[in-house]
């Protein structure tokens, strides 16, 4: 067992020598509906959500999980029970993990800082690209990344890396992403890689890419923004 929550249970499980993670919806029950709906939040009912996260990052060409099963019953939302299973994610490091020893032990070699470059670039990429699509994440932190290397390379290397983006049950889809879900995804990363040791170089890196503008013109027009999630 993974993580257990009121409704929602998930497991590790092997099959024939492959890993793969399987989520149990059992029901919020219209309490948890009642109270996410006064807050003007929509509940999440089960694994459709992620379902539906899984395939939109895809065609945004985003890394994220891959689905092996899925299922759902029909009827009251309270009582829905689902699941989904997917692939494990073999080889990897959650991103909150690998980057815990900056904080005592900054990137200083010609190949951690090219390394410590391309994460930050690859951040702002995938957050500009899912805000951009009209969705939000809404447990958007560096745990919530996993940092995949292949088997043959030891050291650190951009060229054999990949960042996956995972726990997509609360991701919410629509035409455009309302400014405070983008400032709470934003702030969420910046809130997770406080402790890190990040320079002001590194903070202006990704607001440059992921906006696409120059940053004196962030900067003159967007401070607003910057504020909020600052602030958050």
């Amino acid at each position: 067992v993974f993580r257990e929550a009121p409704g929602r249970r998930t497991v590790r499980l092997t099959q024939d020598g492959r890993g793969f993670f399987l989520k149990t919806h059992t029901g919020v029950g219209w309490q948890e509906i009642m109270k996410n709906l006064l807050y003007f939040r929509l509940p999440v009912l089960g694994a459709m959500n992620e379902w539906h996260g899984v395939h939109h990052l895809q065609r945004l060409g985003i890394n994220t999980l891959r689905i092996a099963g899925y299922g759902t019953t029909r009827g009251n939302p309270a009582t829905r029970r689902s699941f989904i299973v997917t692939d494990e994610i073999a080889n990897s490091i959650s991103l909150e993990d690998f980057c815990a020893r900056w904080t005592d032990d900054q990137p200083l070699s010609k190949e951690e800082i090219r390394f410590k470059r391309w994460l930050i670039m690859r951040l702002a990429q995938i957050s500009r690209d899912m805000h951009n699509s009209g969705a939000n994440h809404r447990d958007f932190y560096l745990c919530h990344f996993l940092l995949q290397r292949s088997n043959n390379c030891e050291s650190l290397s951009v060229e054999h890396s990949n960042l996956f983006l995972i726990d997509l049950h609360r991701m919410q889809i629509r035409r455009r992403t309302p400014t405070r879900w983008a400032v709470k995804d934003i702030s969420g990363l910046r809130y997770s890689s406080m402790d890190l040791g990040l320079s002001k170089k590194d903070i202006f890196r990704f607001m440059r890419i992921y906006r696409s503008k120059p940053l004196r013109q962030i900067l003159g027009k967007e401070n607003f923004f910057w504020r909020r999630v600052e602030s958050r």
